[in-house]
């Protein structure tokens, strides 16, 4: 990486380092190399007037269309030959089209390899979930917020757009595998022999329960780190070299990208947001360490035992 922008902060483990800029995102893709990003995770602003620091939401559509094709093809050519952005976009029942056209302003620069749904809540029929599953009820879980309208339904969805620079990356789409429900399917297909199915294009990640907004989720648009950590694990861990979040936010990809020993660059403009996404990351990492260090320990007594 040139040393024309200095970090402003740096945090470092066993394996893995991550790198924070106080920067416009579009200062840090310049002084990147070409093809240096084997996966980018993010979700910048949506434009529908959520409230941040810094950061100006309600931009005229097509001032924000056009911002958006410059960040994205700024991306784009960070991005390794199999890379994959997976980008996280949302809407609002009265705007419901910005985060196709937002899709559309990256259809210029990369090709749209798969949608993936983000489900934050969702309800089950006890029914239709079947006796296996053992409920005593319908069973309604995960986080959204309630909708006051005889137009709208409450919205518990968002997109995760995965662009990838010719439509071809491979994916290691059985790191997220779930079991058959049906386990006669192993014996019948070969490719069920490790028990496991694609998870698909569905995933339901629900928010952490939190106490105090102010204090446990200061950020007003951010996504639990389950959700990069499953976008790393997709692309195939194997394969990554270096990560990047060109909205940082709070850092939750950086956070995964500590508990997966990834190396991380991140951008932010808002300071406040970044000290706390360099917080949470360095929490992370010395959790790992500390982890790490256990099963070192605990590995050394049970040796001596032997």
């Amino acid at each position: 990486m040139s040393v024309l922008l200095k970090p402003y902060a740096l945090v470092t483990g066993r394996r893995g380092a991550s790198r924070f800029f106080l920067s416009d995102c579009r200062d840090v893709f310049r002084h990147l190399p070409a093809h240096s990003v084997d996966v980018i995770v993010t979700s910048p602003p949506y434009n529908l007037g959520i409230r941040y620091h810094r950061y100006q939401d309600s931009l005229p559509q097509a001032d924000y269309l056009a911002w958006t094709h410059e960040w994205v093809e700024a991306a784009a050519r960070v991005l390794s030959a199999d890379g994959s952005l997976f980008l996280n976009v949302g809407a609002k029942p009265t705007d419901p089209w910005t985060a196709l056209d937002v899709a559309q302003a990256v259809r210029p620069h990369l090709q749209l390899q798969n949608i993936i749904h983000w489900i934050k809540s969702i309800a089950i029929d006890r029914s239709s979930a079947g006796a296996a599953a053992g409920l005593t009820r319908d069973l309604a879980v995960g986080h959204y917020k309630p909708i006051n309208s005889d137009r709208f339904l409450n919205d518990c969805h968002e997109f995760i757009f995965h662009f990838t620079p010719l439509g071809d990356t491979s994916l290691d789409r059985l790191a997220l595998g779930v079991p058959y429900q049906d386990q006669s399917n192993i014996g019948r297909w070969r490719a069920a022999a490790d028990g496991v199915r694609c998870r698909g294009n569905t995933w339901f990640i629900p928010y952490e329960t939190i106490q105090r907004r102010d204090r446990d989720r200061p950020h007003p648009a951010t996504f639990p780190s389950r959700l990069p950590e499953q976008c790393l694990r997709l692309h195939g861990l194997s394969r990554i070299e270096r990560v990047m979040d060109p909205f940082t936010g709070l850092g939750s990809t950086a956070v995964a990208c500590a508990r997966l020993k990834l190396n991380f660059v991140g951008a932010e403009l808002d300071e406040t947001y970044l000290r706390e996404a360099v917080e949470r990351t360095r929490a992370a990492t010395i959790g790992k360490m500390k982890k790490a260090t256990l099963r070192i320990e605990r590995a050394g007594r049970a040796g001596r035992a032997g």
